[in-house]
């Protein structure tokens, strides 16, 4: 007995699985090999449209992998499904141990429908840098077949790669040159701890939480609808500073009647997927606030609307006569601004800066974009899309919860 102990070799195993998913396979598969004492060094399950393909990777000795292999086998045969062996090699095994400690990101595409030309191109991308898909994962519902059945979709996928990038910022601009060119949306981030433990979020008001700018909405009620807007777009873009471009934006209101504000605020465009954003976010605790560069009047009407924690924004100074004087009420919320807000919000929560998002489209966020721990440019101008790193350009504001990883399946659910 002894002798036939001394004798056994040890055996690692790799068995694949395929054909029609049923209920209790995996529960039969592990049964064997807990009869047998095997050690289970690896184990990963996908069903796609009810077709199961499911690994496992244990570990045995020569005495018993026979017995094994034949229940497997038989079990297999009963249930009407493929199964696949392959001896793993200590050698093998070592390597893909070693593999594990390596870099991992987590690649998310997006947009009304994801082709196949988008996943060729992005997993082309993936593999010229070195990296390795370890699982590819679809965070959105079921795809309407045809365009009438659902006119308005979304589709996301997410790609786990591991390996460290030949190149990271060639392969950030393969990226956005194929988010141009396919018209899609790709986030590349390292999943690391903070991935998904975010805690606070804050947006951008005008033309990322609303389909307008307010000043613009106030100066057609001036009468000087023209030239404000043409300064809000220099200042959009980056081509003059925001401090001068509001000073002169506000000036422009002056003797406007205060009271056009309710009326203003009560037909507020709202931007696609507010609503389902923030059912999500206050349901899985996540702190948010409007960092605007537009005015409280406005952001606290979303607030009391959306339930936001924080508000900061400019104060319009009201003359005794009712009517906008031209002039603000203490400091301008700029860029600048955003951004110590943003350190200061995230201190006030006892949070790491890495936990916090940042959502805009102007210029004027670039400085809270660069410092949360993941900015992300809303239907934004080129130049804010280049320095942001991650944007959303083809779906609503709801895409955001695809880049915290969350699938309908969650979204969806409604809490109690």
């Amino acid at each position: 007995m002894n002798n036939t102990e001394e004798k056994a070799e040890r055996e690692l195993i790799l068995v694949n699985i395929s054909g029609e998913d049923q209920s209790g396979l995996t529960a039969q598969f592990t049964e064997i090999l807990a009869r047998y004492d095997a050690a289970v060094l690896d184990i990963g399950q996908a069903d796609i449209h009810h077709t199961l393909s499911f690994g496992i990777l244990f570990m045995t000795d020569s005495r018993r992998s026979g017995d094994i292999i034949k229940e497997l086998l038989f079990t297999t045969a009963k249930l009407k499904v493929q199964v696949a062996f392959k001896i793993i090699s200590e050698e093998e095994y070592n390597d893909w141990v070693a593999r594990q400690g390596k870099n991992r990101y987590i690649i998310t595409i997006l947009g009304r429908k994801i082709t196949a030309e988008q996943i060729c191109a992005t997993s082309k991308v993936i593999s010229e840098q070195g990296l390795n898909i370890d699982a590819i994962t679809r965070l959105t519902g079921r795809m309407p077949l045809d365009d009438t059945e659902q006119p308005v979709t979304k589709a996301c996928i997410e790609f786990s790669v591991r390996g460290t990038p030949h190149d990271m910022l060639k392969m950030q601009e393969e990226f956005m040159s194929l988010s141009r060119t396919l018209n899609y949306d790709i986030s590349l981030q390292e999943d690391t701890i903070y991935r998904r433990s975010r805690r606070l979020i804050c947006f951008d008001m005008d033309s990322t939480l609303i389909r307008t700018e307010v000043i613009d909405e106030l100066a057609d009620r001036a009468g000087v609808g023209e030239e404000v807007r043409a300064i809000t777009e220099s200042a959009m873009r980056g081509e003059i500073d925001f401090e001068e471009s509001f000073k002169r934006r506000v000036a422009l209101l002056k003797g406007l009647d205060v009271s056009v504000m309710k009326d203003i605020a009560e037909n507020l465009p709202i931007t696609e997927g507010v609503d389902r954003l923030m059912e999500v976010l206050k349901r899985s605790g996540y702190k948010t606030a409007i960092l605007s560069g537009g005015f409280t009047y406005f952001g606290n009407y979303l607030k009391q609307k959306y339930n936001f924690d924080y508000v900061y924004a400019n104060e319009l100074e009201v003359g005794p006569d009712g009517k906008l004087t031209g002039n603000y009420v203490g400091d301008i919320v700029d860029g600048k601004r955003k951004k110590e807000l943003l350190r200061l919000l995230a201190q006030v929560e006892n949070i790491n800066i890495a936990q916090t998002i940042a959502v805009g489209d102007g210029a004027n966020d670039l400085p809270m974009l660069s410092e949360a721990g993941l900015g992300i440019a809303f239907h934004a101008k080129p130049k804010v899309k280049a320095e942001a790193g991650q944007s959303i350009s083809t779906i609503g504001i709801d895409g955001v919860l695809y880049f915290l990883g969350f699938k309908d399946s969650y979204i969806s659910a409604k809490g109690n």
